[in-house]
């Protein structure tokens, strides 16, 4: 089995988590480290030594990629640095690309992540990271298997100081589209007052909330599915779905999940994994290098989260009228 070279873009917290999916596995070297901050490098490569002495440390990712013969990145940057990063990747002939969540903060970038790994054959996992976890993946097999009948709608909630849109909205757009299990053809929105002239991302990377609105917004699918999409600074915190079917429903949240089918409530019983989550999203990527496949949160899956929002946000500038998908691209 071939053994694979592995290097992280992004060495703090996310980055450590990236790298925990290679720990125990043979056939994966984490040979490089990026950061373009130096006190983040050194912490990096001490907390990570005893499993790999000679991680090189680099500030410049294409220097690392240039000098590193990668076939595996993992990218933890800031929200709005994704793009680059993978592109140069994909070119470099990386064949695996792990990268955080919003996959771009513009269509733009978006398509030129999209081309490049597509044109490199390189994979592209998106780290949406419900997708790797089991309950999440248990309440899509019951509407998958369509034991309460076809989707009908999917309404999406999310609370908190940190419910800003593309931070961690992503996370719950995506779950949208997951149980609509279809493409988003128009959406219309409105953002969080004081926010009226947000028509582009003006984030910090996700670093400030203040950076970054909340946001209601309805996405119609093209299956019909209607999506209903809930951000709010001011509410509660927490993360949670109703998927409206023909003969029943589910509610869900991040501890528990419950189908309700006439007079019947049952608690979902996902299945058992040893490992989930981000872990779980590393461990998938390199066994598609091993085997052949396609991710659970592919690239083109979290293009359609990237379309909305910015939907989201021409809708605003539009004075929040409908707005249809693909948005408009602007001449790069």
């Amino acid at each position: 089995m071939a053994k694979y070279r592995a290097g992280v873009v992004g060495c703090t917290g996310i980055g450590s988590a990236h790298t925990s999916g290679f720990v125990g596995n043979s056939n994966v070297e984490v040979v490089a480290c990026c950061d373009i901050v130096q006190v983040a490098l050194d912490e990096y490569v001490n907390r990570w030594k005893s499993n790999w002495s000679n991680i090189a440390k680099y500030t410049d990712h294409q220097e690392m990629l240039a000098k590193e013969n990668l076939d595996i990145v993992t990218v933890a940057t800031s929200d709005h640095r994704h793009a680059n990063i993978v592109v140069n990747a994909a070119n470099a002939g990386v064949r695996g690309i792990f990268c955080e969540k919003p996959m771009a903060t513009s269509v733009e970038d978006g398509d030129r992540m999209l081309e490049a790994c597509e044109r490199n054959n390189t994979i592209l996992s998106i780290d949406h990271t419900r997708r790797w976890q089991p309950l999440w993946r248990k309440a899509k097999e019951i509407v998958t298997d369509g034991a309460i009948g076809p989707v009908q709608y999917v309404i999406g909630t999310m609370g908190g100081s940190r419910s800003m849109l593309f931070r961690n909205g992503t996370h719950l757009i995506d779950m949208i589209c997951y149980f609509a299990q279809s493409s988003p053809i128009w959406v219309s929105a409105e953002l969080q007052k004081g926010y009226e002239d947000y028509w582009e991302y003006k984030g910090d990377g996700g670093h400030n909330p203040d950076t970054e609105p909340d946001a209601s917004g309805y996405i119609h699918f093209a299956n019909n599915v209607r999506g209903y999409y809930v951000g709010c600074k001011k509410s509660p915190g927490g993360f949670r779905l109703e998927i409206m079917c023909a003969d029943g429903y589910i509610l869900i949240d991040d501890q528990k999940g419950e189908v309700y089918k006439g007079n019947a409530i049952e608690t979902i019983q996902p299945d058992s994994w040893p490992i989930t989550g981000i872990s779980a999203g590393i461990i998938e990527l390199i066994e598609l290098l091993n085997k052949g496949g396609g991710p659970v949160s592919p690239g083109r899956e979290a293009m359609k989260a990237v379309e909305i929002m910015i939907g989201f946000l021409e809708s605003q500038r539009q004075g929040n009228s409908k707005v249809n998908i693909p948005v408009p691209r602007k001449r790069l």
